[in-house]
C-alpha cells in the first residue's frame, strides 16, 4: 500500500518562499546575468552586456539593481573619472549557483525531448 504524500500549500502571500524568490529568477534576465557573472567572476556593466548578447542597456541596469536589492549580486562603484562599476556574485549570490548549474544541466540534458514535445504540439512543424 502507497503511503500518500503530504499536501503542500502555497498562500499567495510576501511569505512564500516560491512566490517570493520564482517571481525573481524566473523572469529572462536573472538567471543568465548570474549565470555570467559565475563564469566570468567580477565584471563591468559593458562586459556583462556584451557577455549576454542581446540584452538592452535598460533591462540590464534593473536586472543589475534588482539582484543587488535581492542580495545577490554585489556592486562596487568606484570615485575615478570616468566612474568605474563592478559586479560581482555575493556569497548568497554563489550558494545558489548550485542549484541554477543542475537546473542548466537538466535543461541541456533533455532540451530534445522537450523540443520534440513542442514540435508534437505544434503539429509537427
Amino acid at each position: 500500500m502507497e503511503t500518500p504524500r503530504k499536501r503542500r500549500n502555497f498562500p499567495a502571500s510576501a511569505d512564500c518562499p516560491i512566490r517570493n524568490v520564482l517571481a525573481r529568477l524566473g523572469e529572462k534576465w536573472p538567471m543568465l546575468v548570474l549565470v555570467t557573472l559565475h563564469a566570468n567572476g567580477t565584471m563591468r556593466f559593458g562586459e556583462i552586456r556584451t557577455a549576454i548578447g542581446d540584452i538592452s542597456q535598460r533591462m540590464l541596469t534593473v536586472t543589475l539593481r534588482t539582484l543587488v536589492e535581492d542580495g545577490l549580486v554585489g556592486r562596487t562603484a568606484y570615485p575615478e573619472v570616468p566612474p568605474r562599476v563592478e559586479y560581482r556574485l555575493t556569497p548568497t549570490g554563489l550558494s545558489l549557483m548550485p542549484h541554477i548549474d543542475s537546473l542548466v544541466g537538466w535543461a541541456t540534458e533533455h532540451l530534445s525531448a522537450i523540443q520534440a514535445g513542442r514540435d508534437a504540439g505544434r503539429g509537427g512543424k
